[in-house]
């Protein structure tokens, strides 16, 4: 690999923009667009998914939370056993082609067989919605996933595209390839590389709307939006494994780039930890725990707001189509704000104390969702209000969600996920690795199904006939509850940033004074 040490300065504007000497290209550009379509097919998934899963017969936004604690956390832990087990026995390079190809083959057969011949795979709408009926109002929603079981395993394998090809291969293998030299700048390119693809994805959503305009009378438009956006995915991922290997082929068979002897993922390495030792780790380290409460902690209050508003998308879009769409738009709009909110992000910083910069996102997550539950809950109060201005609390709702979630997840990319990876850096070299194992693994996991574990739990208790008297049990007839669980994790994260501040701090000066002694 070269060496950047004595090559000229950038000015300032490319140091924050494209911080790549121009040889570099080669090996950067491939490993960036590997990264866009990943998220490029991800956003795109996620939107369909939802779309999917909340417009479907009998469901609803209720369905999510069951299907995130229920059946994407199991099988999220059974990819994990399957993927470790692929790793055993391939290499590195032919494991991301098998890992990747089942998902676009999968995708691909969705989009193409399944969805086409809903009437052969589902039972009848007017059958489920019997089966709604007959039994307690706390199985609603998991009758309604039984029903619709085809848009449930897209659900599943479209949440698992991100842990897998993201979190997993594509990280997995930068951090293989790419000197520590080359990660401080490749990987600041490949962030702002991953917004635009949100962008994309947002244009991708209108020119599928646009075509399913045009189709004939008696077509389904939605079915004609999705065969045109499954074809992009499958493509998009078919492009991913190409660069995937252009790379192998042209880049890491250059020394300047990459120098070891053999291909990585050629020689194995020592078997990762498994679950329970992870876990024994886990609660063995006070500094970790901290960590992992910052990403649980992030992960519930996101995923509460998250479920009410689409929840309330949903009386507002009520078709696949018309919801995708929002859901597009949405993904431009975080795009955008994201890339704003990251320039903003790092100056504060380089200015202000870590304790400082992680604490934004618990206090504006609180103060900006105390907003939004506030309103749901005393909705009808501002009926007459509203109507004055010719809108209703639907609409509000929907428009001030979408807005307070795009700011949580702008701050989440641009703050959050960047003082969590500071928190690591005082740390030695076992502790940095097995760390990062234990966060992004087991807390990123109990994170997104502790949020579902609560909503779906509540929807169950208040589905009891005791408590439901039959009738239907929404997650806006929870929102009370949902807001009071907002602001106990909330400030419990906050609680929590305080105290992992103090331990940097601690852990900060003893390096120091370490480092000053020799």
């Amino acid at each position: 690999m070269s060496d950047t040490d004595t090559l000229p300065e950038f000015s300032k504007i490319r140091k924050f923009f494209f911080p790549i000497y121009g040889f570099e290209v080669k090996k950067a550009l491939p490993m960036g667009l590997m990264f866009f379509f990943i998220l490029f097919n991800y956003t795109c998934l996620r939107n369909i998914k939802d779309a999917m899963v909340i417009t479907a017969p009998n469901s609803g936004a209720e369905v999510i939370p069951f299907l995130k604690a229920f059946l994407v956390m199991p099988s999220a832990i059974l990819f994990t056993l399957l993927y470790a087990k692929g790793s055993d026995i391939m290499s590195c390079e032919n494991l991301f082609y098998v890992t990747v190809g089942f998902f676009i083959v999968f995708f691909g057969i969705f989009g193409f067989v399944i969805y086409p011949n809903l009437n052969f795979f589902h039972p009848a709408a007017d059958t489920v919605a019997r089966w709604q009926n007959h039994y307690s109002q706390s199985v609603r929603w998991p009758l309604a996933i039984l029903g619709n079981w085809s848009f449930a395993l897209l659900f599943v394998m479209s949440e698992l595209w991100g842990s897998a090809t993201l979190s997993l291969l594509f990280w997995q293998f930068a951090n293989q390839i790419c000197k520590t030299s080359e990660a401080k700048r490749f990987y600041s390119f490949f962030g702002l590389l991953s917004q635009i693809s949100l962008l994309l994805a947002g244009k991708v959503a209108d020119f599928a709307s646009k075509i399913s305009r045009n189709v004939p009378k008696g077509i389904d438009p939605w079915a004609v939006s999705l065969r045109w956006l499954i074809g992009i995915v499958v493509i998009s991922g078919i492009v991913l494994m190409a660069i995937h290997r252009w790379i192998y082929k042209y880049v890491l068979t250059d020394k300047r780039f990459y120098d070891k002897p053999e291909l990585p993922g050629a020689k194995k390495k020592k078997a990762k930890m498994g679950f329970w030792q992870s876990m024994k780790f886990m609660v063995t380290s006070p500094y970790l725990i901290l960590i992992i409460a910052l990403v649980i902690c992030y992960g519930i209050s996101v995923n509460v707001i998250e479920g009410l508003w689409k929840g309330q998308a949903k009386l507002l879009y009520s078709n696949a189509n018309a919801f995708y769409v929002f859901m597009g738009r949405y993904s431009f709009y975080t795009g955008i704000t994201t890339m704003i909110v990251m320039i903003i992000g790092g100056n504060i910083l380089r200015k202000f104390s870590w304790f400082t910069a992680a604490a934004i996102t618990p206090i504006l997550t609180l103060v900006a969702g105390g907003i939004f539950f506030s309103f749901i809950i005393w909705r009808n109060d501002f009926v007459n209000i509203l109507a004055q201005i010719g809108t209703n609390p639907v609409t509000v709702a929907v428009f001030m969600g979408a807005i307070i979630l795009i700011l949580a997840k702008a701050t989440k990319y641009s703050l959050f996920d960047l003082t969590k990876e500071m928190a690591y850096i005082p740390l030695d070299d076992e502790m940095k690795v097995k760390g990062k194992v234990v966060v992004e693994v087991i807390g990123g996991r109990l994170g997104k199904a502790s949020g579902a574990w609560l909503q779906s739990g509540l929807l169950m208790i208040f589905g009891l006939n005791v408590f439901s008297h039959g009738k239907k049990v929404e997650l806006i007839n929870l929102a009370p509850y949902l807001f009071g669980i907002l602001i106990t994790i909330c400030l419990v994260w906050v609680l929590a940033v305080r105290a992992l501040s103090k331990k940097i701090e601690a852990v900060t000066a003893v390096v120091s004074k370490q480092a000053a002694s020799k």
